[in-house]
């Protein structure tokens, strides 16, 4: 009975003493980057994210992708509005209503209207089929005119466009309303297009905007529009076959896991994303369990080649640290990791060892009454 009770206490004791190197839960220590190179630990290196680090990397980072427009689409100035097949046309005889509006005055604009056929001609009554496809409005008019003469005292004509079939620009992607837009007479530029779709900004990557024209593809960054590096949006017109597509931005995630309010995965919006506001969306580091100075980012886990592992540091115990965070550049696909404090670590194993010692306590308890009986 006595060595039955000495051995229930040895393991718990033993448990207990344990506690620290068995605590259960994620948590870095200084020995999981000791050492060389291993199959077991990789190639790791940790790097401290300090001033001198951050004047390192700004001294020698690749330039940036330049964000301004290509030349040829800002060379691009659309010509005169030419009439397409399917377009509908309004033409308007003055002091002739039985010319200009057939239906009645009283119909809608469009229930007047002519519509250009297949055969690129429109009808109009006193002139007959008129070849209207691919020409300019200022040419159909005078070409009626022309026409309605032989059978009006100098008649006075005007033509507009009431639809556009025939000139289009399609968008498709992260928009929230992605469905064609007309080129009318008035030129269509790309941020009104833009506009006239909106933009779901939780969903959308606003680095990766493509504009494809004639079989060739422009990448935009639209994040620069609003840090305001380029105002040349504006002057970049839309032509007939564009199509404009804006990327999803599920595939440029950063992950934040252990002491944070919210782990979970967020995602880039813009071209980058400090440090600061990762662990800001994530509801910010729970000071009851987090180690101040635990706080990793870790890049490269995923892919391949020899390159190391880098883990980057950074003792967030003063706001000054955090100033740093706010330098620091989190890249996509990069994991966060605020680690927990030693309380928090011995707690959690506590958790999971109290149950354990009540099985042991209540076998030694049953082992002793089968005894005494």
């Amino acid at each position: 009975m006595i060595n039955l009770r000495l051995s229930a206490v040895s393991a718990l004791s033993f448990l207990i003493l344990s506690g620290c190197a068995l605590a259960p839960g994620q948590h870095f220590g200084s020995s999981s980057f000791l050492g060389t190179p291993t199959a077991d630990n990789g190639n790791i290196e940790v790097i401290p994210i300090t001033p001198k680090l951050l004047a390192v990397q700004k001294s020698t980072a690749v330039p940036a992708v330049s964000t301004a427009l290509p030349e040829e689409l800002l060379k691009y100035q659309p010509a005169p509005y030419r009439v397409g097949i399917g377009d509908v046309l309004q033409v308007i005889v003055w002091d002739h209503p039985e010319l200009s509006a057939p239906a009645g005055q009283q119909q809608q604009t469009e229930a007047n209207g002519r519509q250009v056929r297949h055969d690129g001609t429109m009808f109009f009554p006193f002139v007959g089929a008129l070849p209207v496809a691919g020409k300019t409005i200022s040419e159909i008019r005078d070409a009626l005119t022309k026409k309605l003469a032989a059978w009006v005292e100098m008649p006075q004509v005007d033509v507009n466009v009431i639809r556009v079939n025939s000139a289009k620009v399609t968008l498709s992607g992260a928009f929230e309303r992605p469905q064609e837009q007309a080129i009318t007479q008035a030129p269509l530029t790309l941020l009104a297009a833009i506009g006239n779709a909106g933009i779901k900004t939780q969903d959308a990557d606003l680095t990766a905007l493509t504009l494809k024209r004639d079989g060739k593809d422009y990448p935009i960054d639209l994040d620069a529009l609003s840090r305001g590096q380029t105002n040349q949006f504006d002057k970049v017109f839309l032509k007939a076959g564009d199509h404009l597509h804006l990327a999803y931005n599920d595939r440029r995630k950063a992950y934040v896991l252990g002491e944070v309010t919210r782990p979970g995965s967020f995602v880039f919006k813009t071209s980058t994303l400090p440090l600061s506001d990762v662990i800001g969306q994530a509801g910010g580091i729970r000071q009851d369990t987090a180690n101040a100075d635990a706080v990793y980012v870790i890049r490269g886990a995923v892919g391949d080649g020899p390159a190391p592992i880098k883990v980057y540091q950074l003792s967030a115990r003063t706001p000054v640290s955090m100033a740093l965070a706010s330098h620091f550049e989190v890249q996509p696909q990069d994991v966060v990791f605020i680690g927990p404090a030693g309380i928090t670590l011995w707690n959690r194993f506590l958790s999971q060892l109290l149950p354990s010692a009540n099985l042991i306590y209540t076998g030694s308890r049953t082992a002793i009454d089968i005894r005494n009986n």
